[in-house]
């Protein structure tokens, strides 16, 4: 034991070790990976016939891993089903199983493969992280047995959890995450923990959080890692099926940076048959790189630089209060042109922007969303709306929206007007779009034609207006505030 005299002198070197070593910026990758599935089996296959199907992912994502390291990125995020897919019934799903352990084990699978049984898929993984001195993120499958002592225990004695895993640059096991919020026909696989949890670790580029895709729609643990956890940046591995005009994975998930005032590694998996496209490095001012391609079935990897600590860079906008503006200026002038149209099942209610620039309001039970606008040009065979919903969304899960959108309509039929659309010719010289908020958590998203983000040239005020801040530059699809009213759900 060292001398009372002698430790703090050893403490303060050991800090000032740590400052050096910590860094104010760090390179992010994440890989979009068009994932080689299993056959169709309601029968589970042999354990060396699963093992040599997500080796061959692996080769795959391998590749990826290399490929970032060579480019210096500290982090890569694989995503979610990446190295298994998911044809599976929950009895053919398990020779694709682990047993991953509690993180607090201090293990380091490539070195000691053994230790909690067999676990290939977990030793490849930390190679490759060790080898190539780079964090490692990746989704799989875990399997804990449990017996009739407990009472939730499933009928085949075990339970499944769909898991991420992070591996650091030595190739230890350093977070272990279970999936909470299971999306529509997961449950028939997947368990989900008894308790949401919220799982962090630290780094010498900052403090991460990690969870998995619709995990990101819910206050646990998505909401918690961030305001609660004070995380800096979260790993995403996701699955995730596009659904416009509001839930396309590069649009969403940059405004839930941006909103949540956080970095974010979106791993997305690549499906055009599913529509499954569009993974991203975003930071809170906006898009870092992204991807969104449905014309080849390519994997892609994405490297970029983001601040560490992001509350702590001016790059950072600041805090906003949602509800600021839209509450204390009077309601716009309403027009004749007011209906309800379907989005997503939601019954918005709508109203056309009818001339080439004005100011418009639209009001659906306490929220009202106020919409000032110019136009380049108005054109006679493109239709603009500006809609509001407040309520309850009940597909696929349900929770609490506030939503105040300017978006254009797929035809000049305003029964249309909700469904999808990817093209547009109309573009904006200005708009300002505002509502009044319930909720403090709204996410800012502008997409343009071609489902395109617009980094840079959009800005949220701190009373809560999404305006813009030059003319757009394409044509626009939607502007758009999403609020999530966690509380009322």
């Amino acid at each position: 034991m060292l001398p009372s005299q002698a430790l703090l002198p050893a403490v303060v070197f050991a800090l000032t070790a740590l400052q050096a070593l910590a860094s104010d910026t760090f390179l992010a990758a994440v890989y979009e990976h068009a994932v080689i599935l299993p056959d169709p089996t309601d029968q589970p296959v042999s354990p060396s016939d699963a093992l040599a199907l997500m080796n061959k992912n692996m080769d795959v994502l391998e590749g990826a891993v290399k490929e970032a390291a060579r480019q210096g990125a500290h982090i890569i995020v694989t995503p979610e089903d990446g190295i298994y897919g998911w044809r599976f019934t929950r009895e053919s799903l398990y020779p694709y199983l682990e047993d991953i352990p509690d993180p607090v084990v201090n293990w380091i699978p490539c070195t000691d493969p053994s230790r909690f049984g067999p676990a290939p898929v977990q030793e490849r993984l930390s190679c490759m992280a060790r080898n190539n001195s780079i964090y490692v993120v990746a989704n799989i499958g875990d399997k804990k047995p449990c017996d009739s002592s407990d009472p939730s225990c499933p009928g085949d004695g075990r339970y499944q959890y769909n898991t991420d895993v992070v591996f650091d640059t030595q190739g230890k096991l350093v977070a272990r995450y279970h999936k909470y919020n299971l999306f529509e026909g997961e449950s028939r696989q997947f368990n989900y923990p008894k308790e949401p949890e919220a799982v962090t670790f630290e780094t010498p580029f900052g403090k991460f959080g990690i969870f998995t895709c619709f995990d990101i729609l819910f206050y646990e643990p998505a909401v918690v890692l961030v305001s609660k956890m004070q995380v800096d940046t979260v790993l995403f591995p996701t699955a995730w099926m596009n659904v416009l005009p509001f839930l396309t994975a590069v649009q969403f998930h940059s405004a839930w940076a941006m909103g949540m005032r956080v970095n974010v590694l979106a791993a997305n998996t690549h499906n055009t048959s599913m529509e499954m496209t569009g993974s991203g490095i975003y930071a809170p001012a906006g898009a870092r790189a992204y991807s969104y391609n449905m014309k080849t079935e390519d994997g892609h990897l994405l490297i970029a630089k983001l601040d560490a600590h992001p509350r702590l860079s001016p790059a950072t906008p600041p805090a906003v209060s949602w509800n600021s503006y839209a509450l204390s200026v009077e309601r716009f002038s309403q027009n004749d042109h007011e209906f309800t149209g379907i989005i997503f099942e939601d019954p918005f209610t709508f109203t056309e922007l009818t001339k080439p620039g004005g100011n418009l309001t639209v009001c659906q039970k306490d929220l009202c969303c106020h919409l000032t606008y110019n136009m380049a040009e108005k054109r006679d065979d493109e239709v603009y709306v500006l809609g509001a919903f407040d309520g309850l969304h009940v597909v696929e899960g349900q929770y609490y929206l506030q939503i105040c959108s300017l978006l254009k309509c797929p035809s000049t039929n305003l029964s249309t007007c909700g469904q999808p659309v990817e093209t547009a010719q109309t573009k904006f010289e200005m708009f300002s779009l505002s509502g009044t908020f319930g909720t403090s958590y709204v996410f800012p998203e502008v997409l343009y034609s071609g489902v395109q983000l617009a980094p840079g040239e959009f800005k949220v005020l701190p009373d809560g207006r999404l305006i813009s801040q030059n003319p757009t530059s394409k044509p626009l699809l939607s502007a758009t505030l999403f609020g999530r009213w966690y509380e009322k759900d």
